[in-house]
């Protein structure tokens, strides 16, 4: 009956052990339940509704613009890769298959390309994006229930 019990509790340390692992590997998840756990969405937000959050916030105002042009040259880059892939996969096999295969597959590398430049240039390594993006829809979901 002590080995039993011995056992059980070797059992349930290991998971606890590995479930803190994972929890803590995707710790970044958690940021987000506030988000999509909702009941309600959010209403949508314009461009002029994100400009008013970056004049009046001065922390994590300039940090969502600086993200906000980040997404942008990651989608330039990705139209970029995309383009220039299918471009050469279309010109050396005239295989339409292998054009829109290429086509997808240089989207995807523009975007880590492009979204890597814009770290560098943009110094987006310094600051947490994820917490600047929160904070806008902390600001967003107050003021839209002002509004309702």
């Amino acid at each position: 009956m002590g080995e039993e019990n011995t056992s059980s509790e070797q059992e349930s340390s290991f998971w606890g052990v590995r479930k803190e692992f994972w929890k803590e590997r995707f710790s970044f998840l958690n940021k987000y339940k506030q988000i999509l756990g909702r009941d309600k969405p959010l209403p949508r937000w314009t461009d002029a509704d994100v400009e008013e959050f970056i004049q009046s916030e001065p922390v994590y105002g300039p940090q969502l613009k600086l993200t906000r042009e980040a997404a942008k040259i990651a989608a330039t880059g990705s139209l970029i890769g995309a383009v220039s892939t299918a471009g050469v996969s279309w010109k050396y096999s005239r295989h339409g298959i292998g054009a829109i295969l290429s086509f997808g597959a240089g989207a995807a590398f523009g975007w880590v390309f492009g979204k890597e430049i814009a770290n560098h240039t943009l110094r987006l390594y310094k600051f947490d994006s994820m917490d600047a993006q929160l904070k806008f829809f902390e600001w967003w979901e107050k003021k839209s229930e002002g509004r309702s």
